[in-house]
């Protein structure tokens, strides 16, 4: 159990802070397709990839003190920042963990949108059909989104550099 638990807190001193939930999300899902150990399972949800798991576990994290969850008032909603303090520092000293150092992958990912991310997220979801069934899917279950042809491109760009 804390093993899953130092990995995120691993996963943190790499971003240090995310902003938003959706993009923490997405994030995880993205370094677990490209074989990081983490083990939260994902299904499919509105936003694309989502881990209960995962939810509980950041929840867990913030709730012992290790990770600090601030709330942002945005004019229509509420924006989520989680950032690794002192307290998650001295936590990783003490309990090992297994991820290996992945600090420049973490931080692209982190520096991309959350809307960017999803679009990644969801064609990674997808990836046992073909790049243009891919595109199909995602357009089809992602209408709302209304993706472009330009953001697709950036995404399959995005996704064969993260295959290195």
């Amino acid at each position: 159990m804390l093993l899953n638990h130092a990995r995120l807190i691993r996963f943190f001193t790499d971003a240090n802070e995310v902003v938003g939930r959706k993009k923490l999300q997405k994030m995880i899902y993205i370094l677990k397709k490209v074989g990081l150990p983490f083990n939260e399972k994902f299904g499919f949800h509105f936003y694309g990839p989502y881990s209960e798991e995962l939810t509980l576990r950041i929840e867990e994290l913030c709730n012992l003190g290790f990770l600090t969850e601030r709330r942002e008032k945005k004019e229509s909603y509420i924006q989520y920042h989680y950032i690794l303090n002192d307290e998650g520092r001295q936590f990783l000293d003490q309990a090992p963990d297994d991820l290996p150092v992945c600090g420049d992958l973490v931080q692209r990912l982190n520096d991309q949108s959350a809307r960017f991310l999803e679009l990644i997220a969801t064609m990674l979801y997808f990836d046992d059909l073909t790049p243009e069934e891919v595109e199909q899917k995602v357009t089809e279950v992602k209408a709302k989104a209304n993706y472009k042809q330009e953001e697709f491109t950036q995404a399959w760009q995005f996704i064969e550099q993260l295959k290195l």
